[in-house]
């Protein structure tokens, strides 16, 4: 539709005679946006609020998955984000459609998965009328999402979508919501066809009607297909500064007992994740791997602790946490030594300092990527090392503690299966391209310090949330994204 600007600011100028028998519709738009930022599956459960969207991106060579609960398809667009570096993309219908994300979104939020859940909602017209799915929606996600809009008009969808993702991936990456009323996304004559009063007054109320209804019509197709920029907008992530990074080389340049908590963080674009593991290399500290860090060292790396992380931090004079929270999975900071140097780094302020006015203290805390920051500590402290005896003397502890976990796989079970032997055992029969997705509560916190992901980004687990049920959606999120590899869940 061809408009001037003022007909886009008065809705009863526009001339939409030509038409009102367009096939253009919203979902093309949304589809147009996707593509556009390298989207190459939506993943769903059907629903005629959101059919367009569907049907469009199908035609534009976008993969339709569709799956039999809105949270699989949640989990699924999850495991996407975490292995591909775009965004995943989750299309669900209004109502119970979006109630049922609500676990799987906060899940993708505590572990920081750069999200797009597109949900229908009912006609602009008819919301807060009582009509079919229509509850408030923006509300339920606001909490949990970075960003949430109600798309209004059709021309406000390529901007919203394009600003949406940008968001979900900028700073700390996490989910985003856009809500698409039904009449955004149908073509004009349909929803002219469907916003006609089937009983019109009569006299001048029945005119007003008419003339109101017509020009919410109009002002919601306004300016629709006017050619506009598709092209992903700038993504912002933080860095730390040279101040900063100076001031960490010279910490770890004194150290003689250093230890690396590595977090999900580490994985995050733009750095890739075999830069991440050289740097690692070159540093040369033994590392504590933790989240989808595991396997960032490979298999069998010397660096690469996996046993007695209590008894390390104890001892180490300093601890570099690169991503890692002193939430309840490091006791909340308590298992921290006093007296040990800590770096901190990461994308989120208050996961940066989450309890350090309680149970530690960092000596420097850094928000910013932990990737990038890693990168350049190890470019500033090149041809510098860690001794080799205090590597050593944790890879001598940790045999041990393998050796009593495997004198515990080969008990004898009266009734069921030992799962400390099944974990062994799946280990042993991985494949080298293997992805690992673990899904239940001790099962993976056993399988964390048992099974051995073969690479970076190999391993996927719920994350902070711990929510169970992750496995299905994640494993059909990653077989799509990487066709060639095992996945074992």
């Amino acid at each position: 539709l061809k408009t001037s600007a003022s007909s886009r600011s008065s809705a009863s100028t526009f001339d939409c005679s030509t038409e009102t028998q367009s096939p253009r519709h919203g979902g093309e738009s949304v589809a147009e946006v996707l593509r556009a930022h390298g989207v190459k599956f939506v993943f769903t459960l059907v629903g005629g609020h959101i059919s367009p969207i569907l049907v469009a991106c199908e035609k534009l060579g976008i993969r339709i998955v569709d799956t039999r609960h809105e949270a699989t398809a949640v989990f699924a667009a999850d495991a996407v984000a975490r292995l591909s570096g775009t965004v995943g993309v989750a299309a669900v219908t209004a109502g119970p459609g979006l109630t049922n994300t609500v676990t799987a979104v906060k899940n993708a939020q505590m572990a920081e998965s750069p999200l797009l859940l597109i949900g229908g909602a009912a006609a602009t017209l008819l919301q807060g009328r009582g009509a079919l799915q229509d509850i408030d929606q923006m509300s339920l996600f606001k909490p949990l999402c970075k960003f949430c809009a109600s798309v209004r008009t059709v021309r406000e969808i390529v901007p919203t979508v394009r600003k949406a993702l940008a968001i979900a991936q900028s700073g700390t990456p996490g989910p985003v919501f856009i809500e698409f009323p039904i009449d955004t996304l149908y073509p004009y004559h349909v929803v002219e066809k469907e916003s006609a009063p089937k009983n019109t007054p009569k006299g001048l109320f029945g005119k007003i009607m008419a003339w109101y209804l017509q020009n919410h019509l109009s002002n919601l197709f306004a300016g629709a297909w006017e050619t506009c920029d598709l092209s992903p907008l700038p993504v912002y992530i933080p860095h730390a500064t040279e101040d900063e990074v100076q001031r960490c080389v010279e910490l770890v340049s004194r150290a003689k007992k250093p230890v690396i908590l590595l977090g999900s963080q580490a994985t995050l674009p733009p750095t890739p994740a075999d830069d991440v593991r050289k740097a690692l290399e070159s540093l040369g500290i033994p590392c504590f791997l933790g989240g989808m860090s595991r396997g960032m060292l490979g298999k069998n790396s010397p660096l690469h602790i996996r046993q007695n992380r209590r008894d390390a931090l104890k001892e180490a004079d300093l601890v570099l946490l690169a991503g890692t929270v002193c939430d309840f999975r490091l006791s909340y900071g308590r298992v921290l030594n006093r007296r040990s140097k800590i770096i901190a780094i990461n994308r989120d302020r208050s996961q940066l300092l989450k309890n350090s006015d309680m149970f530690w203290k960092p000596t420097v805390a850094i928000q910013g990527d932990a990737g990038s920051f890693l990168l350049r500590l190890s470019k500033a402290l090149k041809g510098h090392r860690c001794p080799e005896e205090w590597p050593r003397s944790l890879k001598e502890g940790e045999a041990i503690k393998e050796k009593a976990n495997r004198a515990k796989a080969d008990e004898k079970t009266e009734r069921h299966l030992n799962p400390i032997s099944v974990l062994h055992r799946v280990d042993e029969l991985l494949a080298e391209d293997s992805i690992i997705v673990a899904d239940g509560g001790d099962f993976v916190g056993s399988a964390a310090y048992i099974m051995r992901p073969r690479g970076p980004i190999r391993w996927l687990d719920p994350g902070a949330f711990g929510t169970l049920g992750v496995g299905g959606g994640f494993a059909l999120g990653a077989k799509l994204c990487r066709p060639e590899s095992e996945v074992s869940s």
